[in-house]
C-alpha cells in the first residue's frame, strides 16, 4: 500500500509478500513482525518500520494504492525488504495484478 500524493515522494504504508494463493482475505491487525503465519513475510515502509502504517497525511486528500500481484513462484527474499527490491525481484514472476484506490483525508 501506498500514497503518491505524498508530498516528498510515495510514501510506502506497507509491504507484505508470500501471501498463499489458497488465501481468500487478510485479518484485521496483521502483527507488525518480519515473519507471519502462513509464510508470509513483510518488508520495511517508509517510516523504515515493518508492518503496516496507517494513513495520515498533512493536507488535503489523498489516494492509497493497494496491490496485488499473482506470482509463478514464492519469493526467496528475507523479511524486511523494500517496496522497490520487492518489485524488482517480482519482474519476470508477475501472472495477473489487481489495484485498488481508497480515498483518505483527515478530520480536523
Amino acid at each position: 500500500m501506498d500514497d503518491p500524493d505524498a508530498p516528498i515522494s510515495t510514501w510506502v504504508h506497507w509491504v507484505i509478500f508470500n501471501i498463499p494463493a489458497s488465501r481468500d482475505h487478510l485479518e484485521e491487525k496483521i502483527e507488525k513482525k518480519s515473519n507471519l503465519s502462513d509464510g508470509m513475510k513483510q518488508g520495511r515502509n517508509s517510516w523504515k518500520r515493518i508492518g503496516y502504517g496507517g494513513p495520515c497525511p498533512p493536507s488535503g486528500t489523498h489516494r492509497y494504492f493497494f496491490k496485488l500481484f499473482a506470482l509463478d513462484k514464492e519469493l526467496s527474499l528475507k523479511a524486511g525488504i523494500t517496496k522497490k527490491k520487492l518489485l524488482a525481484a517480482m519482474q519476470g514472476h508477475i501472472l495477473n495484478s489487481q489495484e485498488m484506490i481508497g480515498l483518505y483525508q483527515r478530520s480536523r
